[in-house]
């Protein structure tokens, strides 16, 4: 086992907090469908990175705006087997208010529905895809999370699935935990530490005058 200290926390969502594998894996399936594209690369790429960076990259010929708009409209519909991640009610029940924020690739509306369908809490800061002008890899997303918790971003640690997610959590120059919840371990060496999912991730008060936590990971 091992600790970290941080004053904050900045939590990615989906892989991190909600589980919506099924969810995103058979909306690309449907867009892959209607475009006559192998599905396949496009799932390999989609995790952790906005809708519209995953679009430009995969069809830059298309109406970005347009499919975005489906595609976010189609996950908003599909809330079928949108549960929780392992550990994560356990340590928001654990976070004040104050503590927490996420950070997603997504849009405002679909995580704020993937929140309520897994049963967990609306962070009073929610970074969503609409209010950063970089998606991940970029650190903007993390850097906002922080402001909105009026912490700098070395006092927080970051909860990433992915590699492009972790990038942007060391980029911004958070500490950053990887979970091999999407990716297996060998992909998120960059992380400060790795483990396999917030069911190993344990939060105590290092001192109530100073508002550090203790994070014990393993």
């Amino acid at each position: 086992m091992s600790f970290l200290k941080c004053r904050g926390f900045l939590f990615d969502m989906d892989g991190v907090l909600v589980n919506s594998h099924a969810v995103v894996d058979r909306t690309w399936r449907r867009w892959a469908a209607r475009h006559a594209m192998d599905p396949d690369p496009i799932i390999a790429v989609a995790h952790g990175r906005r809708t519209s960076d995953t679009l430009r990259d995969i069809a830059p010929h298309l109406d970005i705006a347009a499919e975005v708009q489906w595609l976010d409209e189609a996950e908003r519909d599909d809330l079928d087997g949108v549960v929780a991640m392992p550990g994560a009610v356990a340590i928001l029940t654990h976070l004040p208010g104050v503590a927490w924020a996420v950070v997603t690739s997504c849009g405002d509306a679909l995580a704020r529905a993937r929140l309520e369908a897994a049963g967990l809490p609306i962070p009073r800061v929610l970074i969503a895809s609409e209010r950063i002008d970089r998606g991940k890899p970029f650190p903007d997303g993390y850097l906002a999370g922080a402001r909105g918790l009026r912490l700098a971003p070395t006092d927080c640690i970051v909860f990433e699935d992915t590699p492009p997610g972790i990038q942007a959590g060391l980029v911004a120059g958070a500490q950053v935990v990887g979970l091999s919840t999407t990716y297996d371990a060998g992909h998120l060496t960059a992380a400060t530490r790795v483990v396999r999912d917030l069911s190993e991730v344990h939060v105590g008060r290092a001192g109530a005058a100073t508002g550090d936590f203790h994070v014990l990971l393993g």
